[in-house]
């Protein structure tokens, strides 16, 4: 976009509003591209760390810890809302959002495990 912005809406604050909207697209885009680098490794024989690689609960510690930093962070933002520091309320929606999604993304795969858990207390030795 190299000239201003106009039409509906676009005011005096509409610049800032929109460089918000740029800043938030690059940050889901870093995002983005650091779970595509996790979840696919750099190289195709690329062995695990350590002798026997990184254990399921130091993988699920390290989950939750993301999860309730994301809770932390939003949080933080709506507690800023109220008292009047952040007035980007699509910012704080979308924190809240955020923070949702990764708790019920959390709660769902506490479930498969735990109907795992259960299929293999009920086999046979």
């Amino acid at each position: 976009m190299s000239g201003p912005i106009t039409g509906i809406g676009a005011g005096p604050g509409a610049a800032g509003g929109l460089q918000q909207i740029i800043a938030l697209r690059q940050q889901i885009i870093e995002r983005s591209e650091a779970l595509q680098s996790i979840r696919a490794p750099a190289t195709p024989d690329a062995a695990p760390t350590g002798p026997r690689g990184t254990g399921f609960a130091d993988t699920l510690k390290t989950a939750v810890d993301g999860v309730n930093q994301t809770q932390q962070r939003a949080g933080a933002i709506s507690a800023a809302y109220e008292r009047g520091e952040v007035t980007d309320v699509a910012q704080v929606m979308l924190a809240r959002q955020e923070a949702g999604v990764a708790f019920e993304a959390t709660l769902q795969v506490r479930n498969k495990l735990l109907s795992a858990y259960q299929d293999i207390m009920r086999m046979g030795v």
